[in-house]
């Protein structure tokens, strides 16, 4: 036991007594420890940085779709509408890529209160009511002085443009929603409904002398067009004999009809309730042709009804043509013309709102479009 305890205590006593000197130092081992871990631990980081550098470099390229009204310069101090956003050191893209918009859309709201308008020169029914939706007829409606006929249109006149289609009706006593409906061929239920009317739904009345609007309502409009009498003895007129009821007895049939103006295109009104004829685009003075083979029933100058200067022409199968406020008349009654013969020169004469022809086609005493006829 004696000598196992020496062995143990020679074994546990420091070597460095019997260790050779060509042996290093303790010290210089913890030394060469403390050096191995701080690499190990600096290899570790290296490697996570190497990793990221390495994910970063390798992600596939990110592509964005620009509008073509973005690729304009932005102004100064405004962001580039769809440039991706990037890291401040520029080492990536970052975040959710968002089209910028930098105009505000404002829906446009529905119009319940009447409008005012002021005619300027140029304008005709039609540019009006297509400017402000609504139908050239209902202008006509609500606008007295126009007397139903848009020729009546002058520079400076105010007229009164309604919301929608329709007109206004002031109530009386009496009336209700189903009398005032079935007068204007409405319906009760959107004069009710209409939200400038504001009525009371919860208890729907409207005291008397109140104006309301009757949405899709329509009245009788004027006919000018009647006033201009075909000719001296009636419609539908023949070529001669018993059928000939022309003031001139009779004359050439027409084929077929053409346009009466060099200019095919529309210079105001078209043709619809109010205005039955279409306005044709005719400087002053330009040439106004015979749509058709046909009589002159009537060349006359004047007023005539808001017609001014006009010629009509019948043509011997039913179809008569009417020539409005021309400058100049170049033909005479019973006169014979062939379909494109110079008639008159076109002109501003009659409730005329600037030079333009009016041109009428009439079926047995009734108007009808002249774009189904025309070629």
């Amino acid at each position: 036991m004696k000598k196992f305890l020496e062995k143990f205590t020679k074994k546990s006593q420091p070597e460095a007594e019997s260790a050779p000197a060509a042996d290093e130092p303790p010290r210089r081992k913890a030394d060469r420890f403390s050096l191995v871990s701080w690499a190990a631990t600096l290899l570790i980081v290296v490697s996570l940085l190497g990793g990221t550098l390495y994910y970063k470099s390798t992600l596939p390229p990110v592509v964005v779709t620009v509008p073509a009204e973005a690729t304009q310069p932005a102004e100064e101090g405004q962001p580039q509408v769809g440039e991706p956003a990037v890291s401040p050191g520029g080492g990536g893209f970052f975040g959710i890529f968002r089209k910028l918009q930098l105009k505000t859309n404002i829906p446009e709201r529905p119009r319940y209160e009447p409008a005012t308008y002021r005619v300027v020169r140029g304008d005709s029914m039609y540019r009006i009511a297509e400017q402000f939706k609504v139908k050239s007829e209902t202008i006509l409606y609500v606008n007295e002085q126009l007397d139903d006929n848009p020729h009546s249109l002058r520079p400076g006149m105010e007229l009164i443009i309604p919301p929608v289609d329709g007109l206004y009706y002031e109530w009386k006593e009496g009336d209700t929603f189903e009398k005032v409906a079935e007068k204007f061929f409405a319906e009760p239920e959107d004069i009710v409904n209409f939200p400038g009317n504001q009525i009371d739904l919860t208890n729907p009345k409207v005291e008397p002398g109140t104006v309301v609007m009757i949405p899709g309502g329509s009245r009788e409009l004027r006919n000018w067009a009647a006033d201009l009498p075909t000719n001296a003895r009636g419609v539908n007129t023949g070529t001669g004999g018993g059928n000939a009821a022309n003031v001139c007895g009779g004359g050439p049939v027409a084929s077929g009809f053409g346009w009466p103006a060099d200019d095919h295109s529309l210079s105001g009104n078209g043709y619809g309730p109010g205005h039955l004829g279409i306005d044709i685009s005719a400087p002053e003075g330009s040439n106004v042709y015979a749509a058709g083979t046909g009589v002159v029933t009537m060349a006359a100058g004047g007023w005539n009804y808001g017609y001014g200067n006009v010629v009509q022409i019948d043509h011997g199968n039913g179809y008569v043509t009417v020539y409005a406020h021309l400058s100049t008349i170049l033909v005479s009654q019973c006169q014979t013309v062939g379909q494109g013969a110079v008639i008159g020169l076109s002109g501003n004469t009659g409730n005329s709102f600037g030079a333009h022809l009016h041109f009428e086609i009439r079926v047995g005493g009734s108007n009808i479009n002249p774009y189904d006829i025309v070629q």
